[in-house]
């Protein structure tokens, strides 16, 4: 195995560092096939906007560029200067690179672990080098093996149960009050980026209508707009407040705009029935004291993020039972790559002990025929055959095992000698 990854992450290089180094399709594209073309090797890269990462990968004994050239090659593709670039840099070879692919892939090494994202980020790197042509028998089995090793930790375990932004919390809180939405008015107050992501979430619900309101009727038009649905004066808030089962605030008011004593008003007027109010606007909107537990039910942002650690709580709990997965699957891998690797020689060898075989074999039979049955003779065959197998299991078991221990190389070569193989 001849197999290098470099690359910085969240873990090694700060937000404004990487930034700076991703790779957009086109640049990711050009730098993929200038690395194949200029070192001779299969290459391809990763780079998402928590990381950026190459990998590269040889045939054993050739040599792969080096960690100052990559660098420099970086350097090259983004006009930042190689030694601010490489400090930052984390290098891995053989076992440690296949070992740290099948984890990322995993999201076990991601910002949030379990994310879903990041197996498909991988699987579009592997596209296009595939794509390109820079791929080969090495990544591509590499690749394949990180896929079907994510697959399992995903399938397998609890790691990515569960959402963890705010936004997908709050929508999966509203989604556990109600059963159905097709009769359920949704009320947005104010246009935050929170308020829109969130907002996004809810529209998916198909509820069956969607008012917006906010102070700039410039604004509400336009978020109404994105979601299909209609925007309000920001004088009717109280009116709305009457038919809205689902109440998202997210103003960037410095003071709360609904005091308990405004909102009881319109509560007055509203048949009693259940409302749930996400208040995720900082600093807060609502009143915390209009939150009754039976009828009206208001989670702030604090509330949320509280349900969203212990959603990754949750995951954390199955991180080792996923890294006993990733080791598990990592030796497979390596056992394949071994046993690849080994046929050619294996291949080679039983094929000149055929040879060799029927070379004294073929004129034993010859000299025997008439006197001995067929079944004798075909009894001698077989002797011989059982000999070849037994003469070369010690050499086929030695290089087996070595492919499992990595130490196969000297073995290898060993044979060859030995045993005269081209």
């Amino acid at each position: 195995m001849n197999l290098l990854t470099l690359g910085l992450s969240f873990r090694s290089a700060t937000v404004d560092l990487r930034e700076k180094l991703v790779f957009d399709t086109a640049k990711r594209d050009w730098a993929i096939a200038e690395l194949a073309s200029r070192y001779g090797c299969e290459t391809t890269i990763l780079s998402t906007c928590n990381r950026v990462e190459l990998y590269l990968a040889k045939n054993d004994g050739d040599h792969l560029p080096s960690r100052e050239l990559l660098a420099e090659f970086l350097e090259e593709c983004h006009k930042v200067p190689a030694k601010m670039i490489d400090p930052h840099l984390v290098e891995r070879h053989n076992v440690e690179a296949v070992r740290h692919l099948f984890r990322v892939t995993a999201s076990l090494d991601s910002l949030i672990v379990g994310e879903g994202q990041i197996a498909g980020q991988v699987k579009e790197a592997f596209d296009a080098g595939l794509r390109i042509g820079t791929t080969g028998p090495l990544l591509n089995t590499l690749f394949q093996s990180a896929q079907r090793a994510a697959k399992r930790v995903r399938t397998e375990t609890g790691i990515t149960e569960g959402h963890v932004s705010v936004s997908s919390v709050a929508v999966d809180y509203v989604k556990q009050v109600f059963d159905h939405f097709d009769d359920k008015t949704v009320l947005v107050i104010g246009a935050g980026k929170m308020g829109r992501l969130t907002l996004k979430h809810l529209h998916e619900l198909q509820p069956k209508q969607i008012l917006v309101t906010n102070r700039s009727p410039e604004k509400a038009t336009t978020m109404a707009a994105d979601c299909g649905g209609r925007a309000i004066p920001w004088e009717q808030l109280d009116a709305a407040l009457i038919q809205a089962d689902v109440i998202l605030s997210t103003t960037g008011a410095p003071e709360p705009i609904m005091t308990k004593a405004r909102y009881a008003k319109a509560l007055a007027k509203r048949p009693r029935r259940t409302t749930v109010i996400l208040d995720i606007a900082v600093p807060r909107d609502f009143d915390p004291a209009i939150h009754d537990g039976e009828s009206v039910f208001l989670f702030n942002i604090d509330d949320l993020k509280n349900i969203r650690e212990q959603t990754i709580a949750r995951r954390r709990s199955h991180v080792d039972k996923a890294e006993a997965m990733i080791e598990e699957e990592r030796r497979k891998y390596e056992e394949d790559h071994g046993r690849r690797k080994n046929g050619q020689v294996i291949a080679r060898l039983t094929e000149d002990f055929d040879k060799q075989m029927a070379e004294i074999v073929n004129p034993l039979v010859e000299r025997f025929k008439g006197k001995l049955t067929e079944a004798e003779l075909n009894y001698m065959i077989g002797g011989f055959r059982l000999y070849k197998n037994r003469l070369l299991h010690g050499p086929i078991s030695a290089l087996n095992e070595a492919a499992r221990d990595g130490s196969q190389k000297n073995l290898l070569e060993a044979l060859k000698r030995m045993f005269r193989l081209e």
